[in-house]
């Protein structure tokens, strides 16, 4: 993960923002599972699928605890059925007419990226704080069109149940 950020919805503070080679990445995690623990409910685009699997990955990477199970509004699995009609966050934006849209980053700006340059991290940063502000006017937009289907639960272990354990 080159960087992660979020923010309160409703409430009046900054998007959060921490970037690898600013940030050592056991902390970046720990900062953002603080986030999720406290939240009863996560929301992001491709969030279940992308965003909470990737995160979980990293966490067993570094050896850290797993994410718990959440609550998840996601705004591209749970739009409403939708032929012919890309559900990516960049048409989205564009066709919901929205004041904050996708920040694109081609294969170079991803290299400077990941390879911790100022620049990159400057692309990076714009990117990752860009997809939370349009997330958050594209989910409002969204629901009061009536286009979400309500939020599911993300199970972190796979499916098993909350209340069953599965011992080899």
């Amino acid at each position: 993960i080159t960087a992660i950020a979020w923010k309160w919805v409703g409430e009046d503070t900054p998007v959060q923002c921490l970037l690898l080679g600013e940030t050592e990445p056991g902390a970046m995690l720990q900062a953002f599972v603080a986030e999720w623990n406290m939240a009863d409910l996560v929301t992001g685009h491709f969030c279940r699928a992308f965003d909470a699997p990737l995160v979980q990955g990293a966490l067993t990477e570094f050896g850290l605890p797993a994410l718990g199970d959440k609550w998840m509004s996601d705004t591209k699995l749970d739009l409403l059925r939708r032929h012919g009609l890309s559900g990516s966050m960049e048409n989205l934006a564009a066709m919901l007419g929205l004041e904050h849209q996708k920040v694109t980053m081609n294969q170079s700006k991803w290299r400077a990226a990941n390879r911790l340059t100022p620049d990159g991290l400057a692309f990076v940063r714009e990117r990752v704080v860009g997809d939370v502000l349009t997330h958050i006017e594209m989910r409002a937009k969204l629901l009061a069109l009536g286009y979400l289907r309500p939020a599911r639960v993300w199970k972190s272990k796979s499916g098993i149940p909350m209340n069953e354990g599965y011992t080899p």
